[in-house]
């Protein structure tokens, strides 16, 4: 368990934070949570199903960590403290694995039993006057419902302790059902037995519980990734000697030092040397910061080309890459898990069906006297109130809608996406990656003077830059090559970090790079207007030089991508607000927003203050869809109340959102809302009927107007129609456009 320091001294105030083992679905972490809530002394309490933890913020002056521990435990759940914490990923997996192989192999089991009952097949041989396909489904169906289906049986029987009710419950009521009373038909000689009923309900949900267990360590893996991009070791100064250590062991105040082409191993401050960072793992922007003597510098980022000599400032859980995943936990652990709606329903479904049962059993025998015709009515009660339809309305749905999103490049995670997706009225989109391409360009060659070709400026540029691994000095290559252009050798080159470079191109002294490079160069200022206005238009510009004359200047950007424009348009007539955030300066950023049509800009926005910022916009009441692709959007799109990632993006971005779209393309994200808002409402429909079948069925089977076979078969005519109409969202689908 680990435990945060007070907010002040002298407080009894403490948030603990622990594992909590043999959790499998939504309403396991809303169990949990409001066990520990209702504790005395607990402030307030947070279980997120995902990491499998527990947050809980308590006064220790009114209960102990050890009594928080007890009251998880008693509700039949493990305590991961400690050392077996650390070993929980190890644990669900092999927890992910054992509910493959009771799926599977209740589907194996479960195939034979079906077969056998629907084809009313007599297999040769009997025994106590029963053929052996009878036996065959009492002894199979039985293994499937009652083994294989173990944890639907110990749900409801949690549930119940809590005077509560679920999907567990329905499931365990109405495969017992079918499976006892066909047990106690076979003995009384009767032929309308139901053991496939029950197998096969038992497989189909254990199946769908697999595929939930598939993607709940997805929280999880964003933050162990987000975590695997730190350096593994740091090159340090002890004793007067340069050796290499794990990370971990660097103390503050230590001296490190970081060659061209290294990780920065933890948060420092310059000492010697100058350089460009890549620090777009952080700040999210393509083009890189220059650094010197007294500049910050955070670990994580790529030191590009000179060497720097450091002061240790911030060690590991304090670094700022430590700090953004800590924000990802964080945010997935206070927001509150989404309810489901047949779970709810069901916490009132459930007891009147119970009720409705045992009244029609009392009623029955209380007027005929026969106990075997006062349980046939009840068990077509419970029969026909079996969640088979209502296991059904949801996976169906949301099985359809993912895979037509897919198809599309638009990757549904989960139903709590979809929900989501309902009520957004505003959309926050990172500028770099999401908006732009994410690479830098060369958008215009300006020549300067009449005796200047404007292919001979992009080619001795070029020339020079071809020896630089700058972002810039790529892009300057790249279209030098796409004219066809011949590049000369540059000798004596040097790097001028942050500035540019310097060479000589047939004995003629040539620098290229920023217009401070110009003016720390004495080269005349005679293009300061064009430069100025480039500038403004968020673009970048590279100068020219060649004996002291500037003889032109080229303009990088990265550029928007083509349907940008078109996304927020098409979401503005839709009565949804586009805003854009962004680590980039605010001309830039105004620049971009202008061409797009966006009214709202944050600029120049830090990795944390961009979750901050959909949390103020939700305190306004809003619902925020942020779009994002970079690590330092994984916090923001956790705190969104939905997250799109840009399948273009970095592994921690996609983990991190609740939708991805593939190519990466703006447009998608309408496309993304619409699909989502579709399925949402196939699932609603799906459930209502589903309810509405049980609401007029149970009473015709209570007044014995329904025996459990035509039950049974009202049953699976109820799933077929849910499945239908889930189906029925392709064709629907196919009239989403934009």
């Amino acid at each position: 368990m680990r435990q945060d320091p007070a907010a002040s001294p002298g407080t009894t105030v403490r948030t603990a934070t622990f594992g909590i083992g043999g959790m499998h679905c939504a309403a396991c972490a809303a169990r949990n949570e409001r066990t520990l809530g209702k504790l005395p002394g607990v402030r307030a309490a947070a279980v997120n199903l995902g990491t499998r933890q527990a947050r809980v913020e308590f006064d220790q002056s009114a209960i102990s960590e050890s009594a928080l521990h007890d009251a998880v435990t008693r509700g039949g759940y493990r305590v991961l403290a400690g050392e077996t914490a650390q070993n929980d990923k190890e644990r669900a997996r092999l927890e992910l694995k054992a509910a493959r192989q009771r799926a599977f192999l209740a589907l194996l089991l479960a195939a034979p039993v079906a077969v056998l009952a629907m084809l009313e097949i007599d297999l040769p041989w009997a025994l106590a006057g029963r053929s052996l396909g009878v036996w065959v489904q009492a002894l199979l169906g039985s293994v499937v419902v009652l083994a294989l289906g173990w944890e639907f049986h110990r749900g409801m029987v949690r549930q119940t302790a809590g005077m509560a009710a679920n999907m567990d419950t329905l499931i365990s009521l109405g495969t017992l059902a079918a499976l006892l009373y066909s047990l106690w038909a076979m003995a009384g000689g009767d032929r309308h037995l139901y053991f496939e009923t029950g197998a096969v309900i038992t497989a189909l949900i254990l199946l769908g519980r697999y595929f939930e267990a598939r993607s709940r360590g997805r929280a999880s893996e964003a933050i162990e990734k987000l975590m695997d991009l730190g350096a593994r070791t740091a090159r340090v100064v002890r004793d007067g000697a340069q050796q290499d250590i794990p990370v971990e062991h660097v103390l503050v105040g230590d001296t490190v030092i970081v060659k061209p082409g290294e990780k920065i191993p933890v948060d420092g401050e310059v000492l010697d040397g100058s350089s460009s960072v890549d620090e777009a793992m952080l700040t999210g922007e393509s083009m890189p910061s220059g650094k010197a003597r007294g500049d910050a510098v955070s670990g994580g980022t790529v030191n590009l080309s000179g060497a720097l000599r450091l002061r240790a400032t911030k060690v590991g859980q304090d670094t700022t890459l430590a700090q953004i995943a800590r924000m990802v936990a964080d945010a997935q652990a206070n927001k509150a898990p989404i309810q489901k709606l047949a779970d709810r329903v069901s916490g009132i479904f459930v007891p009147v069906v119970l009720a409705v049962a045992i009244f029609t059993a009392a009623g029955w025998y209380i007027a005929g006297g026969n106990l075997a015709q006062s349980i046939i009515p009840a068990v077509a009660v419970l029969i026909i109130a079996c969640p088979c339809s209502l296991g059904l309305a949801t996976p169906t749905a949301i099985m359809v809608a993912t895979g037509i999103g897919a198809r599309r490049g638009v990757l549904i995670r989960n139903g709590e996406a979809l929900e989501r997706a309902r009520t957004i009225d505003v959309v926050l989109f990172d500028k770099t990656g999401t908006l732009t391409e994410g690479k830098p360009r060369v958008t215009s060659v300006t020549a300067i003077g009449q005796d200047v070709a404007e292919a001979e400026v992009l080619r001795i540029a070029a020339s020079l830059e071809s020896l630089s691994e700058h972002p810039l000095a790529r892009a300057v290559v790249a279209a030098a090559e796409a004219a066809g252009l011949r590049l000369d050798d540059a000798r004596d080159f040097e790097n001028l970090a942050g500035k540019g470079v310097r060479a000589r191109l047939g004995g003629e002294t040539v620098l290229v790079g920023s217009p401070r490079l110009m003016r720390e160069a004495a080269i005349p200022a005679i293009a300061d207007e064009a430069i100025a206005k480039l500038e403004d238009d968020a673009q970048t510009v590279v100068c020219v030089a060649r004996q002291d004359r500037l003889m032109g200047i080229i303009a990088v950007a990265d550029t928007l991508k083509p349907d940008a424009g078109a996304a927020v348009a098409a979401l503005r007539k839709q009565g949804i607000a586009s805003a854009m955030i962004t680590g980039d300066n605010r001309k830039s950023a105004e620049a971009i927003a202008r061409e797009l049509g966006i009214e709202t800009v944050l600029a120049e926005v830090l990795p944390q203050d961009k979750a901050d910022a959909v949390r103020s916009l939700q305190t306004e009441g809003r619902k925020v869809a942020f779009v994002g692709d970079g690590i330092n959007d994984a916090p923001a799109l956790v705190q969104a109340d939905l997250g799109i990632a840009m399948g273009t993006g970095t592994d921690i971005a996609v983990e991190a959102g609740n939708i991805v779209l593939v190519k990466g393309q703006p447009m998608k994200v309408l496309e993304a809302l619409a699909l989502s808002r579709l399925a949402l409402r196939t699932v609603k429909q799906n459930l209502f009927w589903a309810f509405f079948y049980n609401a007029a069925a149970i009473p015709l089977a209570a007044l014995g107007l329904l025996n459990p076979m035509v039950a049974a078969g009202a049953m699976a005519t109820s799933s077929v129609s849910v499945v239908g109409n889930s189906l029925r969202i392709g064709s629907r689908a196919r009239a989403i456009r934009h």
